[in-house]
């Protein structure tokens, strides 16, 4: 779908809608019925996109109809590049996007998405439910280039590497082989430095070149893996778990501007609660999905000395490191 058809699909939201191009809302205009669009990557029934219907839901009850949320996930909006720019410009209202595009927008971010940062998903869902977590959140709604008002942290799990080719046992299998990262700097860095190709790719875009042998493989969550059907044409996951990066779910500042106070607290209180509610939804759809790649015959690999991949990606540490050490000391002591 071209940039011009995203627009299109902009125009408009609900029955008075948020926005007319780039022209401000008028305050008085907020006050009139409206639909607020919202976007996800991820298919019907994923956590994310549930927890935000979920809040949709709340705010509509809340607010005797007065204002409520339409879902479009499955991509039908666009990759997660794409949604951003959208939302900036208040096409798209609500929006669930990975911390890992966010950073090259809010350098802040980027700590987040730093190889091995956690621990374990306890030590992240600590970070995300406490002050250093809300302190990144209040970053990104204070960063003058990212027009988005963010509103909570969402699980994604552990990410780790697929691919079309062969098991990955040892950091050796993973010379020369091809991955899709996530279009920032820091993860075709870390790839490179396991010894893969790191290949800079939209989401939306992945399934198509695993089946056609434009990438060998990708790295991402066990839901992203199966129930966007990546797991069909790689079939072996190897749990190096290298990263843990977080979900944000953002408004549009343009659309916020125009809400009342009363109504701007609504929604940050369904927000905290959508949080909560995915983490629940996460840990059962994480566990349905390795058993969905299981039955399927997909090999799933343990990797019983992560060390090697941790020292790899050093250099990724002295690269990027120095410019978070005071956020990162922070974190790895929750």
């Amino acid at each position: 779908m071209k940039r011009r058809d995203f627009m299109k699909l902009g125009v408009g939201v609900g029955a008075a809608g948020l926005t007319t191009g780039l022209a401000p809302v008028s305050p008085a205009r907020a006050q009139a019925k409206q639909a607020f669009k919202a976007s996800d990557v991820q298919p019907v029934g994923y956590p994310t996109v549930v927890a935000t219907e979920n809040l949709g839901r709340k705010l509509e009850a809340a607010t005797n109809g007065r204002l409520s949320v339409k879902m479009y996930p499955s991509m039908q909006l666009g990759g997660e590049k794409e949604t951003i720019e959208q939302t900036q410009i208040g096409a798209i209202q609500l929006l669930r996007v990975s911390a890992g595009t966010l950073g090259p927008i809010v350098d802040d971010i980027n700590v987040v998405n730093m190889p091995f940062l956690f621990s374990n998903m306890a030590h992240a869902e600590k970070f995300m439910d406490g002050p250093i977590g809300q302190e990144l959140l209040d970053k990104i709604t204070a960063n003058a280039n990212a027009q988005l008002v963010a509103l909570c942290w969402m699980n994604s799990g552990a990410r780790s590497l697929y691919n079309t080719k062969h098991p990955v046992k040892t950091i050796a299998d993973v010379k020369g082989l091809k991955f899709r990262v996530i279009g920032n700097p820091i993860f075709i860095d870390m790839m490179n430095s396991l010894g893969g190709n790191g290949v800079a790719m939209g989401y939306d875009q992945v399934f198509s070149a695993l089946q056609t042998g434009v990438i060998d493989g990708a790295e991402n969550n066990p839901p992203s893996y199966v129930f966007s059907n990546h797991y069909t044409a790689a079939k072996y996951y190897s749990l190096t778990e290298h990263l843990v990066i977080p979900e944000v779910l953002v408004f549009s500042k343009r659309a916020w501007s125009a809400l009342s106070a009363d109504d701007q607290d609504l929604i940050r209180k369904f927000a905290r609660e959508a949080q909560m509610e995915e983490r629940v939804l996460w840990n059962q759809y994480e566990q349905q999905a390795m058993e969905k790649a299981k039955a399927a015959g997909c090999e799933i690999i343990e990797i019983a000395d992560k060390t090697p991949f941790q020292n790899a990606v050093k250099p990724v540490w002295e690269k990027y490191g120095p410019k978070y050490q005071e956020m990162i000391t922070r974190i790895r002591a929750i």
